[in-house]
């Protein structure tokens, strides 16, 4: 379960990265995203 766990929270990053926001606020929303994505996979 925890290699699944850490795989989801790197492709969750890596999408997120290839997403290149351009503004803090668009950060900030990708950054709480991947919280709740991350929020998800451990429930």
């Amino acid at each position: 379960m925890i290699r699944q766990l850490i795989a989801a929270l790197a492709l969750t990053g890596l999408t997120l990265t290839a997403s290149a926001c351009n503004t803090v606020k668009g950060v900030g929303r990708d950054i709480q995203s991947v919280g709740e994505a991350g929020e998800k996979v451990v429930r």
